[in-house]
């Protein structure tokens, strides 16, 4: 493999690169910091330098160690399987879980990155063995602007409006535009909801987004977005300050209720409507003849 100095390097540099900018520390509180970064950078750097190698590999008839890409694949299903428990694990001792759906949905895009980062480098590689290490440097920053293109999903703003709703009391039944909560039995608590709860609806733009809301891991997320962003009240034995997310059944409409420590309906709109569509939760019977003309 000797005389493929640059085409190694400039692959394997290029996609440690791609993997530095995909690791993001946000709201979302994962992966965390130092350690979650250490072990999703190093995994960066073993999935840059087997793409770096494959185009080598291949010229010298190394047919052997190509299957090192096989073997790679393997590991980072393994890679999903550790998050999702990881995460799952996380999961049952928070007050407002995020739910098996956008669990998977983050197992699935931590073993993701892993290919765009070898296809980064493979590219990257490739076009320096085929020409020179400048031109491969322009391949990698593509794969680059690849990769966060890929990166971007549809939210929660794409397939639904999303306007303030205060709840409201009829006897002991909370409501959010008529749509009907739970029951709240102290005075002294719903005192406290009309005073500091906020509500939002969520008005799906056509049956797809309908269909999406109707995911009970789709509500749970932005629940879960909610809760992050603006804080909720929500303690363990308290039922009346758990956020909840309940359907209309004849619209689709969904009515999100929660008592948050910031008290303010913009911020929560904008959290909603930036909690991205679980791939779990992302049916299009629209796109079916049956779909459409049910639709009509």
């Amino acid at each position: 493999m000797e005389g493929y100095n640059a085409t190694i390097l400039s692959g394997i540099i290029l996609g440690v690169i791609a993997r530095i900018f995909m690791l993001r520390s946000d709201y979302r509180q994962f992966p965390g910091y130092p350690h979650g970064h250490v072990t999703h950078l190093g995994l960066g750097l073993i999935a840059a330098a087997l793409g770096a190698v494959a185009i080598p590999a291949l010229i010298e008839k190394e047919y052997t160690a190509v299957t090192f890409l096989a073997l790679a694949a393997q590991q980072f299903r393994d890679i999903r399987n550790m998050e999702r428990q990881s995460l799952a694990e996380l999961d049952e001792l928070a007050l407002v879980p995020r739910g098996k759906d956008y669990i998977e949905g983050i197992a699935r895009v931590f073993e993701s990155r892993n290919y765009l980062v070898m296809g980064t480098a493979l590219i990257s590689s490739g076009l320096t063995f085929a020409t020179s290490w400048p031109y491969g440097v322009l391949a990698g920053i593509s794969g680059i602007a690849i990769s966060s293109y890929l990166m971007k999903g549809q939210n929660i703003g794409d397939i639904a409006e999303v306007v303030p709703s205060k709840p409201y009391f009829k006897g002991s039944l909370l409501l959010v535009d008529n749509i009907a909560i739970m029951n709240v039995g102290l005075q002294e608590s719903r005192d406290k909801i009309i005073k500091e709860a906020l509500g939002v609806l969520i008005k799906p733009k056509d049956d797809n987004a309908r269909a999406i809301l109707n995911s009970v891991g789709q509500r749970q997320a932005i629940l879960q977005i909610a809760a992050t962003l603006l804080g909720s009240k929500m303690e363990v034995g308290e039922p009346d300050w758990t956020p909840i997310a309940r359907k209309d059944i004849d619209t689709g409409k969904i009515a999100l209720y929660i008592m948050p420590i910031e008290p303010d309906i913009l911020p929560l709109i904008k959290a909603v409507k930036m909690t991205p569509v679980l791939e779990s939760s992302k049916v299009l019977p629209l796109k079916s003849a049956p779909g459409r003309q049910a639709a009509d």
